[in-house]
């Protein structure tokens, strides 16, 4: 069988710890709140009403993709991307490419901060392993644009994040 994800993987060892997917989704949900596109996240109304039960199900769907044969995890990408185009359909536009690109973008930088944080630093050839899984994530859900590697993935997340927070002014 082969594995969407091999064995001896690095990605398999961040996404098998608990307390490393909880520093994942902690680091991004706070990310996330910047992110101008927002809005499609909460139209089904399921996140507010139950993060706990959101964030499961989307480790359940991460889990499923790190730890199955490829045809598993591309059945797993591809229920992901008609759960999205059906959210897509019913807003009646679509969520924007950059947006699936910054969820991309946070899961890679997110899965390497994370291990980094409470494990030990990675070498350039892992994290370019971390952003190869996630580069075939997203490509099999047609986020379009993706630098072909992590490399040339680092100035492009710079980029993006410096153009894509959402500025609020707070009012005290």
């Amino acid at each position: 069988m082969q594995y969407f994800v091999e064995k001896d993987s690095i990605v398999r060892y961040i996404w098998g710890k608990s307390d490393t997917i909880l520093f994942i989704f902690a680091g991004a949900a706070a990310e996330f709140a910047l992110n101008k596109a927002v809005d499609w996240l909460y139209f089904t109304g399921r996140l507010p009403a139950d993060p706990l039960a959101r964030l499961l199900s989307t480790v359940t769907y991460a889990r499923r993709i790190v730890f199955s044969s490829t045809e598993q995890a591309h059945a797993a990408i591809d229920t992901m991307r008609q759960i999205h185009t059906a959210v897509e359909q019913k807003r009646g536009y679509a969520i924007p490419d950059w947006a699936y690109r910054d969820v991309l973008f946070m899961l890679i930088h997110y899965s390497i901060a994370a291990y980094e944080l409470l494990e030990r630093k990675l070498n350039v050839e892992e994290k370019e392993e971390v952003y190869h899984v996630f580069y075939r994530v997203g490509d099999r859900m047609g986020v379009q644009d993706l630098p072909p590697n992590y490399t040339e993935w680092l100035p492009v997340r710079a980029a993006h994040l410096s153009r894509r927070p959402a500025r609020k002014r707070l009012y005290t």
